[in-house]
C-alpha cells in the first residue's frame, strides 16, 4: 500500500495523542509528587535510529530535548543484537541522560510482528537517589547519589532483581523510587499499545517512512525560519549568582543563511559545587529558547532541533566534564534561554521577552522529629515554586510562572499530605515585577514551618538574589529574591540549612524584568496595578510618575 503525504500528516497528528496518553499514564501512576502534581517528566516516540519523532505536550524542555539526545546513547550502548521484545532499559547518567542523577530515563523498544521498529522513552524526577540528596553541596557526582549506567531493567519481560536490589539499597525512599521505575515502564507500554492500534488502522508495519517525513519536513521548515533572519553575529552576556562566586554567562549567535550557531565561549569555568551543567542540558535549553522565538509553529522533534548548533568550551560551567557535581544543574540551565534570547533580541527586536526569574525555586526538605524517640517518622519532600516571568513586547509578564521549564507547582494540600510541614503563606509578592510599558511578572512570598515536634533541613538552590532579572528596551529590573527566617535572620541562597522547630522559612521569589519605558504605561493600568496590590504607592510615584491626586485615599 502506497502511503500518501496526507496520510503521513494525519498520522503525525495522531502521534501527539499517542505520546500524550503515554505521559498521562505516567502522571496517573507515579509515586513522586513532582511528577503527579507538577508534570516534571517527558515522554516521546523514537524511530529505529533513535531519532525523536514526537513528544508529549506535557513535560519540560530539559527532559524532552535532552531525551532526544540520550536515546541515541541507548541505541549505541545496548546494540541491535541485544535488543529483544519485552526489554526495558534505564539510566540516570547525567551526561547520557538529562543532566543530573535524580532524573531516570527509561527506554522500551517497539516491536511489530516480531520486528523491531522503534522506541518509546520517558523521563521522570525521582524523589531520592541517595548520596547528599537533591542539593548543590556535593564535591563531585559520586557524592550526589547512585549513578545507574545504561542497563537493562528488564529483559524479554523479566525484571532484573539484581538491579532492583542495588537501587533499593542506595536510596532513602526505595518503594517510591522503584514504583516510579515501574511507572516509567508502564507509560512506555501504554504508548506502544496506542501506536499498534494506529499502525493497524493505517496498515503499515514500520515507522521509517513516517519518521523521514516528520523529521525532513520539520528540519526544512526550521531552516527556512532561520534563513529569514538577517545574517550576522549577535552577542549577549549575563551575570548570575552562582554558589560561592558569581558566574558569567556569555553567548555569540552566528547566523549565516539557514545555519545558526550559539557559542557559549567566554562563560565561567566549572564550580566546585553542584551548579555545573552537562552539555546535554545546556543544549536542551538553548535550543528551546531559540526555537520558541524563531520557529514556534514547527513541532518539536529531531528535525526541528538539528538546525540549532550549540557549542560551549569543555570544562566551562555550561559544559561540565565528569566527575563534576551537577545535582542542581537546572539553576543555571534554566537561565540559558535568557542569555540566548538577549542576543537574539539584537537580531529580532520586538520579539523576545525581558529576563525573568527563570530558574525554579525548588526546595528539597528533610523533616526530622526533634526527639527521635517520639515515634514520629522522617520525611523527604520536594516543592517546585516559580518567580515572575519577564514582560513581553506587547504584554505584561506572567506572575509565578515557570518559564522556561513549564512545570506546575505542587498543590499545598498535596505537599502537606506527604510530610510534617505547614505552608502558612503562598501569595503574589507585590512590587516585585520590573517597571515598564509592560510590567514584569510578580514573584511569590512563601512561608513554611515544621509541624510541632519537628524541625527540617532544606537544600537551597535559588538564584536571582544578587543579580535580578534585567528589563529590556528601557524596562526596569525585577525585584531580587530573598531567603530568611521569619525573625529576620538572613539565610544563604544555596546549600543545606536548618529551620528549627517553631521557626518559619520565608522565601521572597524574584520578579521578572519590565519591557519598554515605564512612562509609556497606561495610567489606567498603573492605577489598576496599584489597586490590586501588584505595585506599591512608592513604585507608582517613582517608576510611573503617578501624581498625588491620582492616588486613592488609601495610597496617599
Amino acid at each position: 500500500m502506497k502511503t500518501e503525504t496526507i496520510d503521513y500528516q494525519i498520522m503525525w497528528n495522531r502521534l501527539i495523542a499517542v505520546v500524550e496518553e503515554q505521559a498521562t499514564t505516567l502522571i496517573r501512576t507515579a509515586f513522586s509528587t513532582s511528577v503527579r502534581e507538577a508534570g516534571d517528566l517527558s515522554a516521546g516516540l523514537f524511530d529505529l535510529r533513535g531519532r525523536m519523532m514526537a513528544q508529549a505536550v506535557t513535560g519540560t524542555p530539559g527532559h524532552v530535548n535532552a531525551m532526544a539526545e540520550s536515546v541515541l546513547h541507548f541505541v549505541a550502548e545496548i546494540g541491535q543484537e541485544n535488543i529483544y521484545e519485552g526489554d526495558v532499559y534505564l539510566t540516570n547518567d547525567p551526561w547520557k541522560g538529562t543532566g543530573h542523577l535524580h532524573d531516570v530515563t527509561v527506554v522500551s523498544p517497539v516491536f511489530r510482528g516480531g520486528v523491531h521498529v522503534g522506541y518509546f522513552a520517558s523521563t521522570a524526577h525521582v524523589v531520592d537517589i541517595g548520596g547528599r540528596g537533591f542539593g548543590p553541596d556535593a564535591g563531585d557526582v559520586h557524592e550526589e547519589g547512585l549513578l545507574i549506567p545504561i542497563t537493562k531493567f528488564a529483559e524479554r519481560g523479566e525484571v532484573s532483581e539484581i538491579v532492583l536490589k542495588f537501587i533499593r539499597a542506595n536510596v532513602r525512599a526505595p518503594d517510591a523510587v522503584v514504583g516510579d521505575l515501574y511507572s516509567l515502564a508502564a507509560c512506555n507500554e501504554a504508548g506502544d499499545r496506542r501506536l499498534q492500534e494506529m499502525l493497524n488502522e493505517f496498515q503499515i508495519d514500520d515507522l521509517e517512512g513516517l519518521s523521514d517525513f516528520i523529521i525532513d519536513t520539520s528540519r526544512s521548515a526550521t531552516r527556512a525560519c532561520i534563513n529569514a533572519l538577517p545574517d550576522g553575529a549577535y552577542r549577549n552576556d549575563m551575570h548570575v549568582d552562582g554558589y560561592d562566586i558569581p558566574v558569567h554567562m556569555k553567548v555569540a549567535l552566528h547566523i549565516d543563511g539557514d545555519r545558526l550557531v550559539a557559542d557559549f565561549a567566554g562563560t565561567s569555568g566549572m564550580s566546585a559545587f553542584g551548579v555545573n551543567v552537562p552539555m546535554v542540558y545546556t543544549r536542551a535549553y538553548a535550543c528551546y529558547g531559540l526555537k520558541c522565538a524563531i520557529a514556534p509553529e514547527v513541532p518539536n522533534n529531531t528535525g526541528s532541533l538539528e538546525p540549532f548548533e550549540i557549542t560551549a568550551p569543555e570544562g566551562c560551567i555550561l559544559n561540565a566534564s565528569r566527575p563534576a557535581p551537577v545535582s542542581v544543574r537546572h539553576v543555571l540551565g534554566h537561565l540559558v534561554p535568557d542569555v540566548a534570547l538577549g542576543a537574539l533580541h539584537k537580531c529580532m527586536p520586538g520579539t523576545v521577552p525581558a529576563e525573568g526569574a527563570s530558574a525554579l525555586w525548588n526546595i528539597q526538605i528533610s523533616a526530622r522529629p526533634v526527639q527521635p524517640d517520639q515515634g514520629f517518622e522522617s520525611a523527604e519532600m520536594l516543592l517546585f515554586n516559580s518567580g515572575g516571568a519577564g514582560a513581553r513586547p506587547s504584554l505584561d509578564g506572567l506572575s509565578a510562572t515557570a518559564f522556561p521549564s513549564g512545570v506546575k507547582t505542587m498543590s499545598i494540600e498535596a505537599t502537606e499530605h506527604v510530610g510534617p510541614i505547614v505552608v502558612w503563606r503562598k501569595d503574589l509578592r507585590g512590587g516585585s515585577g520590573g517597571a515598564g510599558a509592560h510590567r514584569g511578572g510578580l514573584g511569590q512570598t512563601i512561608e513554611i514551618e515544621p509541624r510541632d515536634g519537628y524541625e527540617f533541613y532544606f537544600n537551597a538552590m535559588f538564584d536571582r538574589v544578587e543579580n535580578p532579572a534585567r528589563g529590556r528596551d528601557g524596562g526596569g529590573p525585577g525585584a531580587p529574591g530573598s531567603v530568611a527566617l521569619a525573625d529576620g535572620t538572613v539565610l544563604r541562597s544555596k546549600g543545606r540549612q536548618k529551620v528549627p522547630s517553631g521557626s518559619r522559612l520565608v522565601l521572597g521569589l524574584p520578579g521578572g524584568g519590565g519591557y519598554g519605558d515605564p512612562g509609556k504605561r497606561s495610567r489606567d493600568l498603573v492605577k489598576a496595578d496599584l489597586e490590586a496590590g501588584y505595585i506599591t504607592p512608592q513604585q507608582a510615584r517613582a517608576d510611573y510618575r503617578l501624581e498625588e491626586h491620582e492616588l486613592g485615599e488609601r495610597d496617599r
